[in-house]
Parts: C-alpha cells; sequence; structure tokens
C-alpha cells in the first residue's frame, strides 16, 4: 500500500519542516495537507497517512480513522512495580546486563520492561515487520518525554524493520540471552482496546516451527512466548506454559539447555 506523509491539519512550518525529513528518510511523497479532513485525504490520495504533529508522528491506514502512534502503553505501571517482579522477567529469568529480542514489537512495552531491567549494561533489540510501524516506534522512543523514568530505556532499545524469522536467520547461533515473541492473538481480548489501531497493519502470521527452530539456535537461557490462554501454540511448540489466574494470556517459557547445567 502506498505511503504519503503530511502534516497536521493546520501545519507549522516545523511540521512541514518535519515532514520533508521524514519524507526524505523513508523515500515517500510528501502531500500537502490543506486543511484536508483524513478521509478527504483517503479518498483523494488513496494512501495510507504517515502525519507529523508538534510532537509525534500519527500514521492512519487507508480506511482508517483512528491512528496508531508511539505511547509506553502498559510499560508505564509496569515499570513502576519492582522488575523483579514483572510476569515476563520472572518467566524469562531475565537479568541486568542480559539481551534481549523481542520478536514482535508492537508498541514496545514488553521492551520497555525489559530495556528497564537489563539497564545499560544490557542490549534490547525489537522486530517490526512493517516498516512504518517501525519507523512510528523508533521517532517515539527518540523523542518521548512524558515519563522522564523511562527516557534512558526507551533510547537504548533498537528497532529493526524486518520480519522477526529473516532477522533471526542472520544472527549467530547462542547470541541473545533471551527471545520472546508475541503473535497477534488469534482470539480477540476484547478488553485490550491499546490494541485496536494496530488491527490490519500488524504482521498477522502465526507461530511457525521456523520461528521456533531459529529462536532455539539464537537464544542463550531462554525462549518466552505470549499468546492467549486457549491457544494451542505453548504445548505444540513446546513451551511450557505458566498459568496466570484470571488473566486471557498466559506466558510459556522453553529453557534452553545451558541453564540446566
Amino acid at each position: 500500500m502506498k505511503t504519503v506523509v503530511t502534516t497536521a491539519y493546520r501545519a507549522t512550518s516545523s511540521m512541514m519542516e518535519w515532514a520533508e525529513r521524514v519524507s526524505t528518510e523513508l523515500s515517500l511523497q510528501q502531500v500537502a495537507r490543506n486543511k484536508r479532513s483524513i478521509e478527504k485525504m483517503h479518498a483523494v490520495e488513496s494512501a495510507d497517512l504517515l502525519i507529523c504533529l508538534k510532537e509525534r508522528l500519527e500514521f492512519y491506514p487507508l480506511g482508517k480513522t483512528e491512528p496508531f502512534f508511539f505511547h509506553p502503553n502498559s510499560a508505564a505501571y509496569r515499570t513502576k512495580r519492582p522488575l523483579e517482579e514483572d510476569p515476563l522477567v520472572v518467566v524469562s529469568n531475565l537479568k541486568p546486563g542480559d539481551s534481549f529480542l523481542d520478536c514482535t514489537l508492537g508498541l514496545a512495552s514488553d521492551s520497555l520492561v525489559a530495556s528497564q531491567r537489563v539497564g545499560k549494561a544490557g542490549r534490547v533489540i525489537g522486530c517490526e515487520s512493517h516498516p512504518i510501524l517501525a519507523y512510528v516506534v523508533q521517532q517515539g522512543l527518540k523523542q518521548y518525554s512524558e515519563m522522564p523514568h523511562l527516557i534512558d530505556a526507551m533510547k537504548r532499545i533498537e528497532v529493526v524493520a524486518s520480519d522477526a524469522v529473516l532477522f533471526l536467520q542472520k544472527l549467530e547461533s547462542n547470541s541473545i540471552d533471551v527471545i520472546y515473541m508475541d503473535p497477534m492473538f488469534t482470539e480477540e481480548i476484547a478488553e485490550a482496546t491499546n490494541f485496536t489501531a494496530l488491527k490490519g497493519l500488524a504482521d498477522q502470521g502465526q507461530l511457525t516451527e521456523q520461528w521456533v527452530a531459529e529462536a532455539r539456535r539464537v537464544a542463550r537461557k531462554s525462549i518466552v512466548l505470549k499468546a492467549h490462554f486457549r491457544s494451542p501454540d505453548f504445548e505444540n511448540f513446546g513451551f511450557v506454559r505458566r498459568v496466570r489466574p484470571n488473566t486471557k494470556f498466559h506466558y510459556g517459557v522453553i529453557i534452553l539447555p545451558q541453564e540446566n547445567n
């Protein structure tokens, strides 16, 4: 799908300059907003819209009136609690100084928790297969400043615009401590309104034998899966399910042999 870059309804000179930079970086066409509505721009341009506002980027897929934009989401409150008690940290045995690969970056909430946990000595990489979503999140991680306690953690996250399996194939064996995967739920969680804007945008690919096999090759400590509690993926791919009572998603973990020695 074609994507064009534009500005807010009433553009300022700084917005126009930003739109020009974004269009250059992404090699996308820049078009004037001319006070047109989202609906009218979609009708005229027949394209997705990447809009440069005063302090953030918003992405409107063709036909949608709700934007995708960066926000720390659940990381906002998860990182204010003891990190050693966070369910993802517990199930993965993530430690300060570890490396962490998030195969399904989304809004980067889990990557933010991981980045806060591993600290400056660690490394966090996030994969997003949709190049525009990856760019929006990457820019948001650099620019978002409303939660000072997360600024350092946000800036440490490396965003990679790539399919997770293709990226794993490029990595050396036993090179990442923890690999995390959170495929789009096969059964919708109605309460998860944070993901409304992602529907139809993010990679809908489900877990595969190749994906898990590459993760097993690359991971040193553990591979973690987050999925709906009804998902058969835990048992089908060898994850030990960690049941979370009264929640609609569970974690599963594969502990690599090195950890058992």
